[in-house]
């Protein structure tokens, strides 16, 4: 079974920075869509899309990290990134990524995610 395996979180003071990893088994990024996630304590239970990333490098990102965060991919490493910059205490939260089906679902089991915790 493919398995997600997000780190790099941790804390940081506000206006830091910090560098998101998600490794997967099975080869999964390389020619799909992928994206990050978040879980915060002001959106407890839903996960809102961070930043998206297509097979062809076109990349979005939600407005609220538009200009502070970089998604990336390494699909000989099966990785993907998420260069997180000028970090806002509402950043924190557990972190997740994964591959999105046609329709924009994500389509693999969530991983245990990442925290990232910024003091301000």
């Amino acid at each position: 079974q493919v398995q997600l395996v997000e780190s790099g979180g941790g804390l940081v003071q506000a206006g830091g920075s910090l560098r998101l990893s998600c490794v997967a088994s099975g080869g999964i990024f390389s020619a799909n869509r992928v994206a990050w996630y978040r879980l915060t304590p002001q959106k407890p239970r839903e996960r809102e899309i961070v930043a998206h990333l297509s097979s062809s490098g076109t990349t979005n990102y939600a407005d609220f990290v538009k200009g502070r965060f970089i998604i990336s991919r390494d699909n000989d490493k099966n990785t993907v990134y998420l260069q997180m910059n000028s970090l806002k205490s509402e950043d924190s939260g557990v972190y997740y990524c994964n591959n999105l089906s046609p329709t924009g679902s994500p389509r693999t089991p969530w991983g245990q995610g990442t925290q990232v915790t910024v003091s301000s």
